[in-house]
């Protein structure tokens, strides 16, 4: 029996909870101010132990909510 290989590997499995330091990166604000996003209630976290992670599907919907069109 010949063993046969998958030409392309399967893809990667996509982040979805970032750290407040990846967020900040992410949604290009300082680490200070997506803390106090937080503790403002603006965005919602996750917390495991004494880790804060964000979802990227919240910080998409925060972005949604927060875009503005300029009116004349």
């Amino acid at each position: 029996m010949t063993e046969q290989r998958i030409s392309n590997p399967p893809d990667k499995l996509k982040k979805r909870l970032y750290t407040v330091q990846e967020a900040s990166i992410y949604l290009g604000r300082t680490a200070w101010a997506i803390r106090e996003m937080i503790w403002a209630g603006k965005l919602p976290y996750i917390r495991d132990g004494r880790r804060i992670l964000l979802d990227i599907i919240d910080m998409n919907e925060w972005i949604n909510d927060n875009r503005k069109k300029y009116d004349y």
